[in-house]
């Protein structure tokens, strides 16, 4: 249908329903408090609230904004950024616990909360030093994708000198005479690959193997495209035509190059020379990464890219009964461990499920079946089954100890995790809530002033259809959006079909599932306040300092003002003391005095050794003792954040003081201080 077409008849659609009532808006207060008890304050008014007939999936959704809310680290001035791992690891960027290989999927995720300071605080960080390209990553494309969402012109611009610079810095990885890029794919975030495994004759594979892979090429495809589309925002013609010209040369590379006839199918080919491979050779197995072109939308609308997909529903190639093998189970060394050949297994992806890659490939799968005409062997169907396989992996445990806990990756026969290191629990390397409301609801973001919405569910009597769902409260273009399924209609009972809604309004209705779209006029993204944590120590040693009365172990006494703030029982986080009864203490040093008038206190309590303080109190030294600045009546919140205010004082140490309960500990996960607002 012709563009101008469209536009007549979704305005025709909106016209018609300009005056229809608010639609069946959900009680967000009782969902917020069913699913994270008295941390629910966090969450209303910043997430979108989301509903359907299969709870299970409604359960992972929100369990993947809890784990959203862990991941993001207060650095205090710097503002927030997202982790990958809550606890730490060596290879994190120190001091702040910060990786780039996962920031694509954090900003896919972050850009669906009203509040944008999470999203913005973390570009701004990584734009400002924080990305060292540890990894490969496509993270230019996703902040044009945030600004598909907010529409924030200025946001999106603003770093778009240092997002060239970090491009260019990619040309050390750039084989000219290819036209490609290649990477060690240890760097590309995928140790133990088909081309690192083999490059050392079957005998390693943690290091080595460089190669020319779909993924940084697809990723660099994207980066180049968006650089180009962010370049004519802001006007610079020539920047926009280098960049269109990069991207259209790395398009035509890839297809010529990465694309195997043989295999039907994306594969590496090695930069690295050596007696067990040899430069350009191609690999010798498909592996999940070749569908990562799609998730760019980089392959042409042909049937014989299409015909790719089948693999992935191949039994004797990438389908695992529990997950999407990173390679196919006729590979030589598939799931051949390496790293510990003992009781404990190390990362590898020469088979494992990774909901890294998985999150890429529904991606993929999502761009496939939304906007290609030759879907090859995949259907609708397909995307809610798979999507519904990745779901079960969230959960651990059977029976009473069933529970909700991402780890890192997991074997594709039986979809139990392969490490279960400490540093594996609710781990932040992968995506969800983007599938949900880009796929399943099918908001598709647009840089135009039109929302289109296309949801991804096969027809009544596919066993993988959804009869209903709703999702309100979603930021688009400066305004809130509600979008509605009722198959027959006696869910909502507003009338069979699909509906959407712009700031509480019905604006467009269609009887059947399928694609709908109106104009929705752009409005000013929302603001957002930045209050700075003045008691976050980032490195150790330095202002600001912990103090406690006991448990005095470094790190014990660090984790309370190390910005981190969570309450999963799996991963201890806070400072501990001993269980003794009567009073205990917490003591911050800032080094100077600051104008403060308000803290933030988060307890963690597990109904056994763990209980929030009878009574305590706030107060400031004031070179001859303490003095209370507040002393609330009542106990303070447990797993959840409770607020004290002051009348503004300057204080240079700040004291919170505690009677215990006999025999319980009290864990204080985070205290934070600020200024006045």
């Amino acid at each position: 249908m012709r563009a101008w077409l469209r536009m007549l008849l979704a305005g025709a659609a909106l016209a018609a329903t300009a005056a229809a009532p608010p639609g069946p808006a959900m009680d967000t207060h009782a969902i917020a408090a069913q699913r994270f008890g008295n941390d629910a304050p966090w969450y209303e008014g910043r997430i979108p609230f989301f509903e359907s007939a299969d709870p299970q999936i409604d359960a992972v959704y929100y369990y993947r904004w809890s784990l959203f809310r862990a991941h993001q680290r207060d650095l205090g001035a710097e503002g927030y950024i997202s982790t990958e791992f809550l606890d730490d690891v060596d290879w994190q960027r120190h001091p702040f616990a910060s990786l780039n290989d996962a920031t694509g999927f954090h900003l896919a995720e972050g850009r669906w909360l009203n509040d944008r300071r999470y999203a913005g605080d973390y570009v701004d960080f990584m734009y400002r030093g924080g990305n060292d390209r540890h990894f490969t990553d496509h993270m230019a494309d996703s902040v044009y994708g945030r600004f598909l969402v907010d529409g924030d012109r200025e946001a999106a611009l603003r770093h778009l000198a240092v997002m060239r610079h970090i491009y260019r810095l990619w040309d050390e990885k750039f084989d000219f005479a290819k036209g490609l890029y290649f990477v060690e794919p240890l760097l590309d975030a995928t140790e133990y690959t088909v081309s690192s495994i083999d490059a050392s004759g079957g005998e390693d594979g943690f290091r080595g193997g460089d190669s020319f892979r779909p993924s940084v090429n697809a990723y660099m495809f994207a980066n180049a495209r968006a650089l180009a589309r962010l370049a004519e925002m802001a006007g610079d013609e020539a920047m926009a035509g280098e960049f269109r010209e990069r991207a259209d040369a790395l398009r035509a590379r890839v297809l010529d190059a990465l694309w195997s006839p043989d295999l039907a199918h994306f594969i590496d080919r090695y930069q690295v020379d050596n007696d067990h491979v040899k430069y350009w050779s191609p690999i010798r197995n498909r592996e999940l990464v070749g569908y990562l072109p799609w998730m760019f939308d980089l392959p042409p609308d042909e049937a014989r890219y299409a015909a790719a997909w089948r693999h992935l529903l191949d039994p004797a190639s990438l389908a695992g009964k529990a997950g999407m093998r990173t390679v196919e189970a006729s590979y030589p060394y598939y799931m051949r461990q390496y790293r510990y050949l003992g009781s404990a297994p190390e990362c590898q992806w020469n088979g494992p499920v990774w909901p890294y890659q998985t999150t890429q490939v529904l991606t993929g799968m999502a761009n496939l079946l939304d906007h290609y005409r030759d879907h090859g062997p995949v259907t609708r169907g397909d995307y809610m089954r798979l999507l519904r396989q990745y779901t079960a992996l969230h959960y651990q445990g059977a029976g009473k100890d069933r529970r909700l806990d991402l780890e890192e990756d997991y074997h594709p026969e039986t979809g139990r995790p392969i490490v279960g290191l400490d540093r594996s629990h609710h781990y932040f390397h992968s995506g969800y809530v983007d599938l949900i409301l880009t796929g399943l609801v099918g908001i598709r973001p647009r840089a135009d002033d039109m929302l289109e919405v296309n949801p991804l569910l096969p027809d009544a009597g596919d066993a993988q259809a959804l009869p209903w769902f709703r999702v309100q409260d979603v930021p688009y273009h400066g305004h809130r959006i509600a979008v509605t399924w009722d198959q027959d209609g006696s869910h909502y009972g507003r009338g069979p079909g699909l509906a959407l809604e712009v700031d509480g309004r019905e604006v467009a209705r269609r009887a059947t599932i399928g694609r709908l779209a109106v104009p929705v006029p752009r409005a000013p993204a929302p603001s957002y306040a930045r209050p700075v944590n003045r008691a976050v120590q980032l490195v150790r040693g330095n202002f600001p300092r912990g103090e406690a009365s006991s448990n005095t172990d470094p790190e014990n006494v660090h984790d309370a003002i190390d910005g981190r703030l969570w309450f999963f029982p799996e991963l201890p986080n806070g400072w501990s003391s001993a269980p003794a009864g009567g009073e205990q203490w917490y003591a911050v040093d800032l080094g100077r005095p600051m104008r403060l008038s308000r803290a933030e206190l988060a307890f963690f309590a597990d109904g056994k050794g763990f209980d929030v303080p009878e009574r305590y109190r706030i107060q400031a030294w004031t070179g001859q003792g303490w003095r209370d600045l507040a002393a609330p009546a009542g106990r303070p919140v447990a797993n959840g954040v409770t607020h004290v205010g002051w009348p503004a004082a300057a204080v240079s140490k700040v004291r919170l003081l505690m009677r215990q309960r006999p025999g319980r500990a009290v864990r204080l996960v985070e205290l934070k201080l600020y200024e006045p607002d």
